[in-house]
């Protein structure tokens, strides 16, 4: 493996533990904060955090990532083998349809049709509250476990890698 491959693979590590580490944020304290708002102020920061979210830093980084694991598993596939190549490549797959599909299947049709809600409808509080929040939260917890479990397998197979595994 090619030096530059190497750290690729180190600094991606650190990416997809970063991506986790936002995902788990809101899972574990921000959508709860949120909910307790009631509706209104909740629907409120969440639509200025859905718009707010497209700022290059999260977005590079996210985006970047699922598509550095299309690279990361074609070269997983045709250059190494064994558990070590299954690890690497099982890390890039987990992260684009477990963080990537995901976004795109199931979180982002739900940040659109809340972006589309007045504030002070009672239809849009129990949207938020009895559909946006429970669901949106569950598939963010996915989310935040595929990209922690991206960086552990890239990890595991890192290290097989530098004890000279396969």
């Amino acid at each position: 493996m090619s030096t530059t491959f190497f750290v690729i693979l180190q600094l991606s590590i650190l990416a997809y533990a970063l991506v986790a580490g936002v995902f788990l944020a809101f899972s574990d304290f921000i959508m709860r904060s949120l909910a307790l708002t009631g509706g209104v102020g909740g629907v409120e920061a969440m639509q200025v955090i859905n718009r707010e979210v497209f700022r290059w830093k999260f977005m590079a980084l996210f985006l970047g990532m699922a598509a550095l694991s299309v690279l990361i598993a074609g070269y997983a596939w045709v250059e190494l083998s064994g558990a070590t190549g299954t690890l690497i490549g099982l890390a890039a797959v987990v992260y684009f349809f477990g963080c990537f599909g995901v976004t795109v299947a199931f979180n982002v049709p739900m940040n659109q049709a809340l972006a589309a809600m007045e504030l002070s409808s009672e239809a849009t509080r129990d949207y938020w509250l009895q559909c946006y929040v429970p669901s949106w939260t569950y598939w963010n917890s996915v989310r935040a476990g595929a990209a922690a479990l991206s960086a552990a397998l890239l990890l595991c197979g890192l290290l097989r890698m530098t004890q000279g595994q396969t």
